[in-house]
């Protein structure tokens, strides 16, 4: 189990706000981090996901970034039934890899409770591993996924030209989503032609951010999901609070104001793309 960070602030955040209204339809959260918002335990992940569904978010994909978390997050998926899990190796996370590190996310990757290959991709923000030891890891998981039938799941920061660049290279697998997508409109008009799947989390409800909002606002119906990344990037009017999956509701709202629609209908559409994308359940 990760270590625990707990309701006083996860990664050195203010405290976990109170609950939003609960949402007018269902929901589910496709990109937590559930060990690092303080779960260690089977039992913590039942309670966050009880805390998540008393405001109307019925289900989780939570996400590995290194062995101990990928580890720890399918765990946590056979805890609940409301959980699934993705693993992978983040992009910081590959300075030093082995083919061990490889084959063990390999098996994880095969479990029935893991939905995607994921977080992999690029992070040009922070200087923890080579440009090119990123770009080999991500083609390594571009092709897991492809062996493996699951959607790509992908961490973009900073590289967006590099990232688009290498799936086209590798040839993208048949799913492949941008969590918590931060391009602008012209990015994901790209995207969207290529057919790919747009996650938006907290920071589509950030005040100076015009050009994200652009973005949401134009990605069709089938080819967007919502999403926490909890502990991280709690949406306003909590930014800067630690983040847990029943923190989504404030995002939604954001999504829908900013397509002119309504909270029901962007929580019930991102709830059944999520069901579709990761086979989680059953859609009309």
């Amino acid at each position: 189990m990760s270590p625990s960070s707990g309701q006083s602030g996860a990664h050195g955040r203010r405290p976990r706000p109170e609950p939003p209204e609960p949402l007018a339809a269902p929901t589910i959260d496709s990109h937590t981090h559930l060990d690092a918002t303080g779960c260690e335990t089977g039992a913590d992940v039942v309670a966050a996901m009880d805390r998540a569904a008393a405001v109307g978010v019925v289900g989780a994909v939570t996400i590995a970034d290194d062995l101990a978390a990928a580890r720890w997050a399918v765990g946590a998926a056979h805890a609940d039934d409301r959980v699934w899990a993705a693993v992978a190796l983040h992009p910081t996370r590959t300075a030093s890899v082995t083919s061990g590190d490889l084959a063990e996310i390999e098996r994880l990757a095969a479990d029935e409770r893991v939905v995607a290959v994921g977080e992999t991709g690029l992070d040009y923000y922070w200087d923890h591993a080579p440009p090119s030891a990123q770009q080999d890891a991500f083609r390594w998981h571009i092709g897991l996924a492809k062996r493996i039938g699951k959607p790509l799941m992908i961490h973009d920061r900073d590289a967006h030209d590099d990232v688009l660049r290498i799936l086209r290279e590798e040839g993208a697998p048949e799913t492949v989503v941008f969590h918590c997508f931060s391009g602008d409109a012209a990015m994901a008009r790209e995207c969207v032609d290529a057919g790919y799947v747009l996650s938006f989390a907290g920071p589509v409800t950030f005040k100076r951010n015009d050009e994200l909002r652009a973005a949401a606002a134009l990605v069709p119906d089938e080819q967007f999901l919502v999403e926490t990344d909890a502990p991280f990037l709690t949406p306003h009017p909590q930014r800067g609070r630690a983040g847990e999956p029943y923190v989504l509701p404030w995002t939604v709202r954001g999504i829908a104001a900013t397509r002119g629609e309504p909270e029901a209908r962007v929580a019930e559409m991102a709830r059944r793309n999520a069901e579709r994308v990761f086979r989680t359940g059953a859609t009309e």
